[in-house]
């Protein structure tokens, strides 16, 4: 459905979803592992601005699973090197860079001006509480998560949907290993940003059935997915109380019935 995709030409669904993709704003918190292939994905969807929410700068070690960094970008603020080579390549594309860690680091508000946030981070604590703020916001969230061989991915939209908080409870998700500090199959990472990707465009267009209500988790050593039934808890410390779509959801048509 990219706007250079000859396809989508006198096919009236896919025009409407190009033109959906073309006014939406996705912000892609951390372009690492899983936000690099995201975030070329959603670029070359035809998604019409990016935000790229980064604090680190690119290291000789990050090379061999962050695709959008080269060896010239060295010592350079990712976000930064993110939005160049996505602008070589998708040169319309709107691009908004944030070089600071969310929250502290990101102007206050961030999260509402943003349509969908796809969470690249690669820390529990982070990912718990973006997931928190973003139901907070009524901003659709696209969690993953990925090491050594595997991977996992859901999609939340508050009101509609179980967080992860439904699935967590109250831990903090302090004391978790990192991908950086455990390691992580530069193939898996790929596949499973790219898997955020797919979700947030399916939101985005109101296509298919999202990956909501469920966890889906990718075994890269058997080449095998699971599927886990996640339930919304009434008591949800985080979605509990939130009824009905949040005033930065843009989502209407899409299939939230896990």
């Amino acid at each position: 459905m990219s706007p250079r995709d000859p396809s989508t030409a006198h096919n009236p669904a896919a025009e409407a979803a190009r033109d959906r993709l073309a006014r939406v704003r996705v912000l892609v918190v951390g372009v690492g592992g899983l936000g690099c292939p995201a975030a070329l994905a959603l670029a070359e969807a035809g998604v019409g601005t990016l935000g790229l929410v980064d604090g680190d700068r690119v290291d000789l070690s990050n090379l061999q699973r962050q695709i959008l960094h080269r060896v010239t970008t060295l010592g350079m603020p990712k976000a930064a090197s993110a939005a160049a080579a996505l602008r070589a390549r998708c040169p319309t594309l709107n691009l908004e860079t944030f070089d600071g860690r969310w929250p502290a680091g990101t102007p206050a508000g961030l999260l509402t001006t943003f349509d969908v946030v796809v969470d690249g981070s690669d820390r529990a604590v982070t990912k718990l509480a973006l997931n928190d703020a973003c139901v907070a916001a009524g901003v659709p969230y696209i969690y993953a998560g990925a090491v050594g061989w595997d991977g996992q991915w859901m999609a939340v939209v508050p009101g509609r949907t179980a967080c992860l908080r439904c699935l967590f409870g109250d831990r903090d998700g302090g004391g978790e290993p990192t991908c950086g500090e455990i390691g992580v199959l530069a193939p898996v990472v790929g596949l499973i940003g790219f898997q955020q990707a797919m979700e947030a465009i399916k939101l985005i267009t109101g296509e298919g059935v999202a990956s909501v209500n469920r966890l889906t988790t990718y075994d890269g050593l058997r080449q095998r997915f699971y599927t886990v039934r996640v339930d919304r808890n009434p008591r949800c410390p985080t979605c509990g109380g939130v009824r009905g779509q949040g005033p930065g959801t843009r989502i209407e048509g899409t299939d939230c019935r896990g």
